[in-house]
């Protein structure tokens, strides 16, 4: 299963979500275009999402999380462990990291939209 967890508002994802959707043309995959903003993912989905984004390396919660919004500075977020900005994240989708991209058993953000690339290899 392709997915793309999407903010329409963000050029970046939008560039992303061209990536993948010519990728899953080409290879008659389905595409699962999530507006985590509309359907937030809860707090068991972004672990497994961060679970899977460390397979492919060193990625921290840290780096799903959008330090630069608002929301950060408000909740005081910047010292705050893995568990709390998991909880962060599912209580505040605006936080998390756009694009994320799922494809299988491996995930990418998607900054730059190239990084995405790495994981889209032919079934």
């Amino acid at each position: 299963m392709l997915t793309i967890y999407h903010n329409p508002r963000c050029s970046k994802s939008r560039e992303t979500l061209a990536l993948t959707e010519a990728f899953a043309a080409q290879h008659g995959l389905e595409l699962n275009v999530v507006d985590y903003q509309k359907t937030p993912l809860n707090r068991q989905q972004l672990a497994e999402l961060h679970q899977v984004l460390q397979s492919e390396g060193a990625v921290s919660v840290t780096a799903m999380v959008r330090d630069n919004e608002d929301e950060f500075s408000a909740l005081q977020l910047s010292n705050a462990n893995d568990a709390q900005l998991l909880d962060a994240l599912a209580s505040h989708p605006k936080l998390l990291q756009r694009p994320i991209v799922r494809f299988n058993q491996r995930a990418a953000i998607g900054r730059p939209p190239e990084l995405v690339k790495a994981i889209l290899v032919a079934p």
